[in-house]
């Protein structure tokens, strides 16, 4: 097994990143069936929704503890057996007969991801100095730029090959290749002590889920005055959180301490707005190129290549310039680019807008995904102690989840609203059985076109956040941690 004289830390990065690539892959891989597992289960838009919602809720609310428990377990044990859940987890999705089945086996897919998640970035932080992360974040930054981007991709091709379900079941064999990787290459880290905060764990869990399911389920219930109670009492039970963990003495959920990091507060909140954003683009976009435009999944998929393309031949390049330049001026330029794209992507989106109209502003949003995954991983964790790798993990991945997860219910229930106000109805088309009927697709159009709009201003607050990141320091805590001792696994 591993031991301090044999581990290497970039065979350990690269065992973490096939699952972590399998996590994200996840995420946006099921935007493309959604079509295809809407027509096949015989349900609609909303509940279609869920199966990502479901699993993005799973995911983000239980990362606060499972970063910690990382800290307090050991990285590589808590990944191993959160690689284990979401495998079998995603047998379960692939073998689902209807909805209700595949949003719950999402939810246990959703906890699976969020014990491993927290662990790659802890253990990067922890294994690399400072001076070298930049560029390890590079590549972890890279897988999560391509995973996001890749996913719709490999998605339209196992939908139209082998059907939806493969979408889900093709994970089982990485997963299996993904644990015997990371048990012998991933290094057994030295392990602190550290108390659960369970009442913040529910608080949290209660606040998210009524803000999220408020906000995705209004529409159906024509946001009645009990839909607003239920998103005001998520938005209270939150504060709520916030103030708890500012008066837990011992150890809190969340060490509101790491906040007075400058640089890791903004890289919170721009990761936020990212992570909105992208999940929030891809369904009205697969849904204009299968619904509107009637393109298979796949030809609808290698529409967006080129972005997942310039992602991935750029972010490992972009990633070596991050220790090397002031942390503002690379996600600043990836954030206003990504903005621009989308605002361009909806003002030329019509019925019959020619494919390659639409090729500037997909490039235009790969080198902005290349130019932020990356750089506000490494802003983050740059000036964290070390004791606090798996905290200050748990926290930036589950405000990035949290940005998920809004983005994809403010999403849905834009759409809604937006095809509710122009009097179609949500339900028709968008079955893979072909496109929409030909008097509906004007005003489908419109609606999709018109709620890109929001992905795209949020990310002005992205652009914001970037420009006020200050230049990091270096402490001798952090240059020690090139030194730190690794136990035999």
């Amino acid at each position: 097994m591993t031991s301090e004289t044999q581990y290497d830390p970039w065979r350990a990065l690269g065992a973490l990143c096939l699952g972590f690539f399998m996590i994200l892959l996840d995420m946006t891989i099921v935007s493309v069936a959604n079509p295809a597992i809407k027509a096949d289960l015989n349900t609609d838009i909303n509940s279609v929704i869920w199966v990502t919602s479901a699993y993005l809720l799973a995911y983000a609310v239980p990362l606060l503890i499972t970063g910690r428990m990382g800290d307090r377990f050991g990285p590589k044990h808590v990944y191993l057996g959160g690689l284990v859940l979401f495998t079998a987890a995603s047998l379960w999705c692939g073998l689902s007969t209807s909805i209700e089945m595949l949003i719950v086996a999402r939810v246990f897919q959703g906890f699976g991801a969020a014990l491993m998640t927290p662990q790659t970035m802890a253990v990067i932080t922890r294994i690399f100095p400072p001076d070298k992360r930049g560029t390890a974040m590079g590549l972890w930054g890279s897988v999560a730029g391509v995973a996001s981007l890749v996913g719709p991709i490999a998605g339209g091709v196992l939908v139209d090959s082998l059907g939806w379900e493969w979408i889900f079941i093709v994970n089982v064999p990485v997963g299996i290749i993904g644990f015997a990787l990371a048990w012998r290459f991933v290094p057994a880290l030295p392990t602190n002590e550290h108390r659960f905060d369970f009442l913040g764990v529910g608080l949290s869990a209660v606040g998210l889920f009524c803000l999220v399911f408020g906000l995705q389920e209004g529409g159906t219930y024509d946001w009645a005055w009990g839909v607003w109670l239920l998103i005001g009492t998520g938005i209270a039970v939150l504060v709520g959180f916030v103030y708890y963990q500012s008066r837990v003495k011992a150890e809190p959920l969340v060490p509101l301490v790491l906040f007075k990091e400058r640089n890791f507060s903004l890289a919170n909140a721009a990761i936020t707005c990212m992570a909105f954003a992208i999940t929030a683009m891809m369904l009205p976009v697969m849904f204009y190129a299968q619904s509107v435009r009637g393109f298979s999944p796949t030809k609808a998929a290698l529409v967006f290549a080129p972005m997942a393309i310039v992602t991935g031949v750029l972010a490992p390049f972009i990633g070596k310039l991050v220790d090397r330049t002031h942390p503002r001026y690379i996600p600043a330029i990836g954030f206003t680019s990504f903005s621009v794209a989308l605002f361009w992507f909806s003002a030329i989106q019509e019925v019959d807008t020619p494919i390659w109209q639409y090729m500037p502003p997909i490039f235009l949003m790969g080198i902005a995904n290349a130019c932020i995954w990356a750089p506000l991983a490494a802003t983050a964790t740059h000036d964290l102690p070390p004791m606090q790798a798996g905290a200050g993990a748990g926290i930036y991945n589950t405000t990035r989840q949290v940005g998920s997860v809004l983005g994809s219910a403010a999403i849905g229930a834009l759409i809604v609203s937006r095809l509710s106000a122009k009097g179609v109805d949500g339900d028709v088309g968008g079955g893979a059985s072909g496109p929409l009927p030909e008097q509906a697709k004007e005003l489908f159009n419109s609606a999709l076109a018109e709620s890109l709009i929001l992905p795209a201003a949020v990310l002005l607050i992205g652009v914001v956040a970037s420009v006020l990141f200050g230049r990091p320091r270096r402490t001798q805590e952090q240059t020690a941690q090139a030194k730190v001792p690794v136990a035999t696994a």
